[in-house]
């Protein structure tokens, strides 16, 4: 995906706007907000169909990201219909004319749905994981929870929004509070109804299942501050992604 030895300059503008899309990423989620910034320069016409992205080692230096992950972030959104990459002398990656057909559906939703979702399931989960790491767990519920992890991790993406579900519900049982699985539940619903209206993003399987591992172990040694902190990176990168195609 990166540009050929001699292509031309981006047309982005140097402006502030272009500087603010482009700005560095957290460290935390970088592929997804790598994604993020590039799916916004692209809706915001910073972008505009046609024309190219900066050149490769500039953009992941002002970014500050690796190429690979820029490469990935890039071939996710050219997979979702947004990016295309020609090669040749004035190669480089595009964005696509026909963005349109690259739209996800926009379904109906509330006012502030997305932000109520988020923001409840920021503070269920993050709750839940900090309570299960408090608890004393007996060999079952280990033994469990790392059997969630390890199914999680060998989905795929035609059931993995499911085990992944499983996963997080499975946290949220070990809390001890058996009135909070319900509420974790019911947002965890809501929020796969939102991801059901973006693209499936393989590489961020891949980033989730690492966090969720982190998270797993924390939870396991029961360092409560440490598996809340991973939540709270995990619900960052989802919550990401959701804002930066359906905000």
């Amino acid at each position: 995906m990166s540009l050929e030895p001699g292509a031309p300059a981006s047309s982005v503008p140097a402006s502030s706007a272009s500087a603010a899309v482009f700005r560095p990423v957290r460290s935390g989620n970088a592929f997804e907000e790598t994604l993020a910034r590039l799916l916004q320069a692209v809706r915001l016409g910073i972008v505009p169909p046609g024309e190219a992205l900066p050149a490769e080692r500039d953009l992941a230096g002002r970014l500050g990201v690796s190429r690979d992950v820029l490469r990935e972030a890039i071939r996710s959104l050219a997979d979702a219909g947004y990016l295309e990459s020609r090669r040749g002398r004035y190669g480089g990656t595009f964005v696509r004319t026909d963005l349109a057909d690259a739209a996800p559906p926009v379904a109906a939703r509330p006012p502030g749905e997305l932000d109520d979702v988020l923001g409840l399931r920021s503070v269920l989960e993050e709750g839940a994981v900090a309570a299960a790491a408090r608890r004393t767990l007996t060999a079952e519920e280990r033994e469990a929870l790392w059997s969630r992890l390890l199914e999680t991790s060998a989905s795929g993406p035609a059931d993995y929004r499911r085990t992944d579900s499983r996963l997080h519900l499975a946290i949220g049982e070990l809390a001890g509070v058996p009135s909070l699985l319900p509420l974790i539940a019911d947002v965890r619903d809501r929020a796969n109804a939102l991801l059901d209206e973006i693209p499936l993003i393989e590489p961020n399987l891949a980033h989730s299942n690492a966090q969720h591992e982190r998270i797993v172990q924390a939870v396991l040694r029961g360092d409560a501050d440490a598996a809340q902190r991973s939540m709270r990176e995990h619900l960052d990168g989802t919550a990401a992604l959701l804002r930066a195609f359906l905000d």
